[in-house]
Formats: structure tokens, C-alpha cells, sequence
């Protein structure tokens, strides 16, 4: 369990700057300059995504279980989960009423996917994973729409075929994740055998 919070503490740290120091990061960008600033950030992102990938594997070795969720929460979190990765996908579709609308649709992706998996789980590895990329997402959306709003930003009206683009190849997405990738990378599969 440690390696996992180890390498949520790397990986969500290193995504908590703009939220908790968006002072300090723009001079740092300033004095590093944009390109090493994004080069040091994925080595630090890239290193505490492998330690949540060891550290949650090793978790799940010897698990604990904390209580035993309804099915239905299971079908409850492929809807939302589908949610997600529409919303991810709509976050880099251009013109699109997702963005639109929400401006920042990959962090609310995010928080539908950990909210789906901690009522659909219940082991203590989960909902420290889960419950961690929850508390960063809400922050996270909270922190953008607040520098928004100080920096007047505005965002592209959607269009029909920008809107038909995200859900089209995030519904595709999110059946090769969850009818194939799930149960080949992480070894569960969402719709019938864990492996």
C-alpha cells in the first residue's frame, strides 16, 4: 500500500501545482522556460503513474476487503464510466457542446470515472486509489473554473459535428477498454470473468 500512495502522492502532486501553486509554476515556466518545464513534468508524471501501477498491483495481492457493493453498482459504474470517457475524449475534440458547456470535461471525465469505482468496489486499495483521484478532481475543476473566471476566459460555442466526434470515438473507446483492455491490463473484466 505504500508504493501506492507514494505514487498517487507523486502523480496527483505533480498535477495539484496549478491548484495549490500557480504562483510558484508560472515563474518556474518563466525561468525554465515551456519546453524543459513539460519535459520535467512527464519524467515526474510518467514516474508516479508506474508506482500506482506496481503499488496498486501489489495491493491487490493481499486484499481487504471493506464492505460488498450491490451489483447494480457495478452496471451503475459502467454508465458512468461510458460518461467518462465521452467527456475525456470531448476534452480534445475542437468546437465541440461538451466543452462547451462544462469547459474543463476531462476533469469532470475523471471524477465520474473514480466516483463509478468506489461504489463498485469496496476493497481498501480501491477506494485509496479512487477515493484520491475523487478529492483531486474536485479540486482540480474547482481550481479551473475559479482561474477562469479571473482570466475571463471564454470558450468556442460546440458544434453538431464536433459534439458527434467525441461521443462517437469516446463510446468506442470505452468499449475496447471495457470489453477487452480491462480485463488485459488490469485483469478484471467489467462484463464477465475477472482473469
Amino acid at each position: 500500500m505504500l508504493i501506492l500512495v507514494l505514487g498517487l502522492l507523486v502523480f496527483l502532486g505533480s498535477h495539484s501545482v496549478r491548484i495549490f501553486a500557480e504562483g510558484w509554476r508560472t515563474r518556474t515556466v518563466a525561468r525554465l522556460g515551456e519546453n524543459p518545464w513539460k519535459g520535467l513534468y512527464s519524467v515526474v508524471s510518467l514516474v508516479g503513474f508506474a508506482l500506482i501501477i506496481w503499488g496498486y498491483g501489489l495491493a491487490r495481492q493481499q486484499p481487504v476487503l471493506l464492505w460488498t457493493p450491490p451489483v447494480f453498482m457495478k452496471h451503475l459504474n459502467s454508465l458512468f464510466t461510458l460518461t467518462a470517457f465521452i467527456l475525456m475524449v470531448a476534452a480534445y475534440v475542437p468546437r465541440n457542446h461538451f466543452k462547451a458547456k462544462l469547459h474543463h470535461p476531462m476533469v469532470l471525465g475523471v471524477k465520474l470515472w473514480a466516483f463509478g469505482h468506489l461504489l463498485a468496489t469496496a476493497k481498501l486499495a480501491d477506494v485509496v486509489l479512487f477515493g484520491a483521484f475523487l478529492l483531486w478532481a474536485i479540486l482540480s475543476y474547482r481550481a479551473a473554473r475559479r482561474r477562469d473566471r479571473a482570466l475571463g476566459t471564454t470558450y468556442a460555442a460546440g458544434t453538431v459535428g464536433g459534439t458527434l466526434i467525441a461521443l462517437v470515438v469516446g463510446v468506442v473507446a470505452w468499449a475496447a477498454f471495457a470489453f477487452w483492455a480491462h480485463a488485459a491490463w488490469i485483469g478484471i473484466a467489467p462484463f464477465g470473468r475477472t482473469l
